[in-house]
């Protein structure tokens, strides 16, 4: 079976590096012993904090297994490959939707990475795949749940 690659640029490999990292030797220790002292409380079968702690843990080795498989199969891009002025995983695009007066910025990063509080999409996202291999004066149709949005791509970097 094929494992799903997760394209990614070097920055975001190494933060999740220190996920893993941070998420072994933090908070795995620190639930475990959550868990030693809620035994002591007595009965398991009424023990909030114990239910809480198992609860936790649980999550904190999901995301363990999650992270270990996005760095396994991560596949770095190098956005320097690309010309210039195209748009691509690892770029900073700026565009502007017709008819508005402001510009749009965001970073084209992978899924691991995304972040669109920040400024952060990811590269599966409608926008970055609308907007990827464009360049500089293109306008660009990107879809939406209920229509298009119209864009012209600004800058590049």
């Amino acid at each position: 079976m094929v494992e799903k690659t997760y394209q990614m640029t070097a920055d975001g490999l190494e933060k999740l590096e220190k996920e893993l990292e941070n998420l072994k030797l933090v908070k795995r220790p620190e639930v475990i012993d959550r868990i030693k002292v809620a035994r002591g409380y007595g009965d398991l079968s009424e023990n909030s904090e114990y239910e809480a702690a198992k609860d936790e843990q649980a999550f904190i080795e999901g995301r363990i297994s999650t992270v270990e498989t996005m760095i396994r199969y991560a596949e770095i891009v190098d956005s320097t490959s690309v010309a210039k002025d195209e748009v691509s995983l690892g770029k900073t695009v700026t565009f502007q939707e017709l008819g508005e007066p402001e510009p749009e910025t965001y970073t084209i990063v992978g899924t691991a990475e995304a972040d669109p509080f920040s400024g952060k999409i990811s590269n599966e996202s409608p926008i970055a795949q609308a907007l990827i291999g464009r360049k500089i004066g293109d306008t660009v149709k990107i879809p939406l749940p209920v229509g298009e949005m119209e864009v012209t791509i600004k800058a590049v970097q």
